[in-house]
């Protein structure tokens, strides 16, 4: 039984060469992704606000925690995911760009959990385990996703299908 080019695709129905995923696509997926996350970290912020976590920490080389503002935890996944997104815009095309976005990314998600983890004994262990969350939540919305469509613009998986007459 013959098999189509598209049966390795991480989508149903391989995409057309000409849908390949551009960086504006790539963009508008990190977009909506790094928004809930985002949001989702917001309603883990307000969920441990109201059980009594205090959220200090600090920045760069500080060396006097200040308050976590409720709009970093907003925008700094938004950020990580549009930096992650223009980041795996340059694999596409590669063979196993998919693979190699998802191994990246999740290495840079390992790595960005040392930010909360390594704070100064001043920093509360609650404060440090709810931030690490928000990077969990982070990777766990964002790093699939572009994978995914990153993975799509591999050698043999997308198609050239004829213009319609």
């Amino acid at each position: 039984m013959p098999t189509a080019p598209w049966t390795d695709s991480k989508t149903p129905v391989g995409p057309p060469t000409s849908e390949n995923p551009t960086v504006r696509f790539l963009v508008y997926a990190a977009v909506v992704t790094g928004a809930w996350s985002g949001v989702l970290s917001l309603v883990v912020y307000g969920v441990a606000r109201l059980a009594g976590v205090d959220f200090v920490a600090t920045r760069g080389g500080d060396a006097v925690p200040e308050p976590v503002r409720w709009v970093a935890i907003v925008l700094v996944p938004l950020a990580g995911a549009l930096v992650f997104a223009l980041l795996a815009s340059l694999t596409r095309g590669w063979p196993h760009a998919g693979r190699i976005t998802w191994w990246a990314g999740t290495l840079l998600a390992v790595a960005s959990l040392w930010i909360p983890l390594d704070q100064p004994a001043t920093v509360p262990w609650s404060t440090r385990c709810v931030l690490a969350a928000m990077h969990v939540i982070t990777w766990f919305l964002v790093v699939p996703q572009i994978a995914r469509i990153v993975g799509d613009s591999e050698p043999g998986r997308s198609v050239e299908r004829p213009e319609p007459q």
